[in-house]
């Protein structure tokens, strides 16, 4: 079976612009979450959150020969999520080493929900009367599958160009279809990965209503996200881009890239059970990341790390956990993992693509990053997720975990050079 090779990485996160940046903040054990100050959410059980700081255009990386790093695209059209997922498939597209124009290239996103921060100005502009403030953009501004066609047009790219959206396992979903194609031979290199921007009022008003979300720690934003502690009472809303660009092994070594580490193997399943509960049972959770490392070719003796969906909600948390112990059997108590959401939230779609590149740079880097806020264990939680401090390891392979609304399970494994 043809290797897929992972050759360049970009990142825009709650800790700014570029994946060396979120890479010395993860590995650091550093928490993104603060109070939430785009908007008055004083009136709202939840008013913490882990949102991108401001960028512009100005961030958009260039390319030697454009006069502005813009390519054909016009950023000032762009939703926050396209323009966060631009910014970060350029940083990636350059760290590749690839070019504008690369043929044979597309482009295959995850995003929950795409351009929602547009999408909620518009309609607080229809409905309160300022009609002529509504842009004729609102519409194509807005759909979730605009981000994959700016990342097309900015880069020139006339192959693929297509969004996932399945919720918070969209960006897995969309590096284990475009992992997929490239083994098939229907693309010579992707770029793929997810962006979310979705700290809006209406997300938070919706997710507070649902007592999805942390409220207990609006006072210490930086501690309200605790995967696996027993305190823990809701994720926070965090959002970001994470690109990957893949190729075949063979092609990426025939050109000298750097190769990050593999994609290996990816499993799907759905528990249609509820949703937004997960099933108690874990079954097809378990039948999810099982079915990724059979297809890795990889027994499961082999996963030395596991990155965590770990939201830092109650039922979730405690059930991924009896799922990892049940898949790892006698081997549980020594495989350590962490849940990257401790420091950076929970960016919707874009959360699975997070806890790839976390995983590519820990095992490329030689270091496995922490689990902050992990201050006294869920009995129900009884795993080592590094709590508080990484550890230096060197692990041949890994596994990533996604777990979604809708009942949706994904899994991939991640594979060392």
């Amino acid at each position: 079976m043809a290797r897929v090779a992972v050759t360049g990485l970009g990142v825009v996160s709650p800790f700014g612009v570029g994946c060396g940046r979120f890479w010395d903040h993860v590995r650091s054990g550093c928490s993104g979450v603060g109070a939430i100050t785009d908007f008055d959410a004083s009136g709202f059980a939840c008013q913490v959150a882990a949102p991108v700081p401001a960028v512009s255009a100005a961030d958009i990386p260039r390319f030697d020969g454009e006069e502005d790093g813009r390519g054909r695209s016009d950023p000032r059209r762009y939703s926050r999520a396209s323009l966060i997922g631009v910014i970060a498939a350029r940083e990636a597209w350059q760290d590749a080493g690839l070019r504008p124009g690369e043929t044979g290239a597309g482009v295959i996103v995850g995003s929950g929900a795409g351009g929602i921060d547009v999408a909620e100005r518009q309609y607080h502009e229809f409905f309160n009367g300022g009609r002529k403030r509504v842009t004729p953009y609102a519409i194509p501004v807005s759909i979730v599958g605009m981000i994959s066609s700016e990342i097309s047009i900015s880069l020139q790219l006339h192959g693929i160009s297509h969004v996932l959206s399945t919720g918070c396992t969209s960006s897995t979903d969309a590096i284990g279809y475009a992992a997929s194609l490239i083994r098939a031979g229907e693309a010579d290199v992707l770029l793929t990965g997810g962006a979310d921007a979705c700290v809006t009022a209406g997300m938070i008003f919706g997710f507070s209503l649902m007592r999805a979300v942390s409220t207990r720690y609006n006072d210490r934003p930086a501690a309200a996200s605790r995967p696996f502690d027993r305190d823990r009472d809701g994720f926070v809303l965090g959002e970001g881009a994470w690109m990957l660009v893949v190729e075949r092994d063979d092609r990426a070594r025939a050109r000298g890239a750097r190769i990050y580490g593999t994609i290996d193997g990816y499993g799907s399943t759905c528990d249609a059970y509820h949703r937004v509960q997960m099933a108690p049972d874990g079954d097809e959770i378990i039948r999810a990341m099982t079915m990724a490392i059979e297809r890795s070719c990889r027994a499961v003796e082999e996963i030395g790390y596991i990155n965590y969906h770990g939201t830092s909600t109650v039922l979730n948390d405690a059930v991924e956990s009896r799922c990892v112990r049940k898949l790892l059997g006698a081997r549980a108590d020594t495989v350590p993992g962490s849940s990257t959401k401790s420091m950076i939230g929970h960016p919707q779609g874009a959360s699975g693509a997070a806890g790839v590149v976390t995983t590519l740079l820990a095992l490329s880097r030689g270091f496995l990053p922490p689990t902050i806020n992990l201050e006294a264990a869920d009995p129900e939680c009884d795993l080592d997720f590094l709590p508080k401090c990484g550890r230096p390891a060197t692990p041949e392979a890994a596994l990533c975990n996604c777990l979604g609304f809708g009942s949706k399970n994904s899994a991939i494994v991640v594979g060392a050079v």
